[in-house]
This record gives structure tokens, sequence and C-alpha cells, in this order.
């Protein structure tokens, strides 16, 4: 039981993060046993290795994490680490020690006050995320090792960095072809309803994402590791609710950014129907709706706007062109 707050907390992250509800559910205890002050001494106070296809949002918990915790999706210390694939680059994370060639151009990337940066007046965490984490050095891993068993890093300088107070995610998409081929080969929009959803579906994902894990890392790499969790394939259904999300932000940053010269727009159901189904892909996942939404509606909407075809208070109706195969957007009337 997570009780009131984190039954709270879990449903806050729901609003933002669609599909993934096991997974959430997951991590919120951790979150509560460190504002108890209960999580263990010595090591940080969660660490999560979220695996699964891309799109499906594993980079996008964390940031909402963030969002709940701390007010701002951009409390995330973000270490991308396919910047960190040769050897040689892993000494970016800690600087190089002193009497090296570089000790004073090079700044850590992983210091204290770093750490500190990323946590807030709201709550004393920080948040740390190694997104991508197979794509990384050998050296890299062995550098978490510490990190995740003792709680510390020695930089280059003899400093040392405390990763108590931290919550500490690394994703990957280790075993997402594998996962795919697990599901239908002809996985298209409809096919997409259902995939995933059954709980023989996900228990058959979870092992080939774990097993493809357990290959990668050596076993007391994954040892450190509180929770492996999966993230499914996305649903007909959460696509849908992604597309809402996704249109009530875009609506929300016109308000934001246009200020008095704010318009609205009205789209219809066979016009959403259009994005979901050109935005909707099983290799990149939710991704790939945000690139359709910013190619057929951003896109031609900017023109407009840009061409002074939109005065303020203007209704922009956006419809199925009669080819269908693109949107058609029409400045009406002004709103009520």
């Amino acid at each position: 039981m997570t009780g009131a707050a984190g039954a709270r907390m879990a449903a806050q992250l729901s609003e933002r993060i669609i599909g993934q509800p096991d997974s959430l559910d997951a991590i919120v205890p951790y979150v509560q046993m460190y504002q108890a002050g209960l999580a263990p001494e010595g090591r940080p106070a969660g660490v999560f290795l979220l695996l699964g296809p891309t799109g499906t949002g594993k980079t996008r918990t964390v940031e909402a994490l963030a969002e709940v915790i701390h007010g701002s999706p951009k409390h995330v210390l973000r270490i991308d680490c396919g910047e960190y694939q040769m050897e040689h680059e892993v000494a970016k994370l800690i600087g190089a020690p002193p009497g090296y060639l570089g000790h004073r151009e090079t700044q850590p990337v992983l210091t204290q006050m770093k750490l500190n940066q990323v946590m807030s007046e709201r709550a004393n965490v920080a948040i740390v995320l190694f997104d991508e984490i197979e794509k990384a050095a050998p050296s890299l891993t062995r550098l978490l090792l510490g990190i995740l068993d003792k709680g510390t890093l020695r930089l280059g300088d003899n400093t040392t960095v405390q990763f108590e107070r931290t919550l500490i995610f690394l994703t990957s998409n280790l075993g997402a072809r594998e996962m795919a081929r697990e599901l239908r080969p002809d996985f298209g929009f409809e096919a997409i309803a259902g995939a995933g959803a059954e709980a023989e579906d996900h228990a058959r994902l979870e092992e080939v994402a774990v097993a493809a894990a357990k290959r990668k890392f050596a076993p007391e790499f994954i040892n450190r590791i509180d929770l492996m969790l999966t993230y499914r394939p996305l649903t007909a259904e959460s696509m849908e609710k992604i597309l809402e999300i996704q249109l009530q932000e875009l609506a929300n940053h016109i308000a934001r950014r246009m200020g008095d010269r704010c318009f609205y727009l009205q789209i219809p159901r066979r016009a959403r129907r259009f994005l979901l189904e050109n935005g909707t892909s099983v290799e990149y996942g939710a991704r790939e709706l945000k690139r359709t939404l910013h190619r057929h509606l951003m896109h031609p909407l900017a023109a407009l706007v840009a061409d002074g075809a939109v005065p303020p208070g203007t209704i922009v109706r956006c419809d199925l062109h009669s080819g269908g195969k693109r949107l058609d957007l029409v400045p009406l009337e002004e709103a009520a």
C-alpha cells in the first residue's frame, strides 16, 4: 500500500505518463521511503533500470517525476550515455586528476554542485538520469558500481560527491527488437490495439528485456539495481490519450507565445484519426506522433501565421484534405 500521499503522486504521474501504470506504481514507494527519512544509508535512495522500446515513456517518466517532486521537468541531471561511448570520454564525468593535461580546463559533469542545482526548495533529492546506458563505454558502468553500492564518487581532484540524496534512473532500449518480434510482425495502428495490454504479453516482453539486460551487464551491476521495469508498447487507446495531451499542450503553447495575438484550433475527429494513423510506429512509439504533429500541423500553421493569415481570436479549422494525404488549415470567423 502506498497511502493517500503515494496514491496522489501516482495519479499525478499517470496524468503525464500514459500506458505504464505498473512502472509508475513501482517507483512511488521508493520516493516515499526517501521523503519519510527511511531510505537505506550509504547508497542512493533508489536505482531504476527502465527497459523497453523507444517512445514508450521511459525518459518522460523521469521528467514527470521531477515535475511532480520539484515543480519542473528541468530538475534532472541528465547524462546522455551516447556521448561516452569511448573509454577516454568517460573521464569528462569526473575530470582529469591534478598534473594531467586539461586538469583545469575540464569541468566534471558529476559534481556535488550540479547535484545540488537539480534539487529545489520543495525537495532535497536529486534526480539523475543516465539515458541509453547500453551505449556507454564499460568504464562508465564500472564507475557507476561505486555510486550504486556506496553512494559516493571520487572526482579527479580527489573531492567526493555524495549520492545518498539521489534517485538514479538508467534507461535502455535493450531487447526492443526482440520485443517487437514477440508481438505481431504487421504492427500498424489497428494492430497496436490490445498488443501488450494482456498480462501474458507483458510477462513475455519483460522476460525478453530482462534477459537482454543480463546479457549486456555484469551480475554485480545488475545486483545493485533496485528495480528493472519494462515499458510495454503503447496501445491504440494510450496513443489517443497521448494525442489529446499533446494537442492540449499545443493549445497552451499558442496561448503563452502569442499573447494578445492568440488564436484557437478546431480539430475534428477525422483529422485526429489521420494524425494517429500517421503518427503510430512500433519502432519510435509516441515520438513519431510528435514528429507527425510538427509536420502536418505545426509547420503549415506556422506558415499561415507568418503570412499574417490568422488574425487574433480566429478559429483555425484543421480538417482532412479531400485526398486524405494531408490536413487543410482554414482560418474561420473569430471565436465567440
